[in-house]
């Protein structure tokens, strides 16, 4: 079990971009687990890469937001030869449907709450 915090990416000076990804899952893990946690190791390699938010409701949907500084560094992502071999994988064996929605955020701000 990982001892990493949970938390919101923190806002970034706008703008950048969000990609969306929602998805219902097939039954079972069928080696989903290790490939979501390579991918996460290499978009994390990819300049302009900001950070991602995730979660997974109980009845299975699936929210990650993954955000890019530029255009370019979607693009370096979505054509990374693992992440393409790992796309084709989970149309034939891990998701029901997905969606992907890419947009352009214009604002951004966040808060902590102080903790003493």
């Amino acid at each position: 079990m990982s001892n990493q915090v949970i938390a919101p990416v923190a806002a970034h000076e706008p703008p950048y971009y969000a990609v969306v990804f929602t998805s219902l899952r097939t039954e079972g893990d069928n080696g989903y687990g290790e490939t979501a946690e390579r991918m996460g190791e290499l978009v994390r390699e990819i300049p302009g890469f900001l950070g991602e938010d995730y979660a997974r409701t109980p009845g299975g949907l699936g929210i990650s937001v993954a955000y890019f500084r530029n255009e370019a560094a979607i693009d370096e992502w979505r054509n990374h030869l693992e992440h393409r071999a790992a796309k084709r994988h989970g149309r034939d064996h891990w998701f029901e449907r997905y969606s992907i929605h890419i947009s352009k955020v214009e604002h951004s701000h966040g808060f902590e709450r102080a903790h003493q």
